[in-house]
């Protein structure tokens, strides 16, 4: 069973954690920027939503049967951004995976690496059969990440949701399959740590 706060996934060069009540303001840095936001329906934050959005996550971690879990992206010891992954759909194994990065962190890789990692973590400790993204087909950057990412394009969601400014918007759809056996990811034994091995 994994307890709350306890999971950590990491790569080379970022760390993934579970967020903290006292993260909100590191979250505020880049979820109030505009850039950051601009193809989401929410957003600029105001400081009280950062608040939100901790909480909403900490009681989240708190359910039974999980279905968020919802990471801290730590590089070079500062938190810059978010990744996560949804259950959708328990039945038939399906996940799906979301990333923010802070705007002065971006053409890093940090994206793809850090959603790499969640997605080994779906496939290979959540025992997914199927995790999937969306994106604004004109964020091009994040469309980027998903083919990095391995994931396989499917279509354009068209006008599925109504954007911030009552605009209705796509989304383009993108998915991985799990193949096989884990290979590269291993629960550390008598821990929630997950490290790549």
């Amino acid at each position: 069973m994994i307890k709350n706060n306890d999971l950590i996934l990491a790569s080379d060069r970022v760390i993934l954690r579970e967020f903290m009540e006292h993260d909100w303001a590191d979250v505020h840095q880049y979820a109030s920027q505009e850039i950051v936001c601009q193809y989401q329906i929410w957003g600029p934050n105001t400081e009280e939503n950062s608040k939100e959005f901790i909480h909403e996550v900490l009681e989240e971690a708190k359910l039974t049967p999980r279905e968020r879990f919802v990471f801290a992206i730590i590089y070079q010891g500062k938190l810059i951004g978010a990744v996560e992954i949804m259950m959708r759909d328990f039945t038939n194994k399906v996940g799906e995976i979301g990333y923010i990065v802070n705007p002065d962190y971006w053409g890093k890789g940090i994206a793809t690496e850090s959603a790499k990692l969640v997605i080994s973590f779906g496939f290979e400790t959540l025992n997914l059969h199927r995790i999937y993204a969306t994106c604004d087909p004109r964020n091009i950057g994040s469309s980027k990440v998903l083919e990095k990412i391995g994931m396989t394009k499917e279509g354009i969601l068209r006008e599925n949701l109504l954007m911030k400014d009552d605009v209705w918007g796509g989304q383009q759809m993108a998915s991985k399959l799990s193949i096989g056996p884990p290979t590269h990811l291993k629960l550390l034994e008598n821990s929630s740590k997950v490290v790549m091995a």
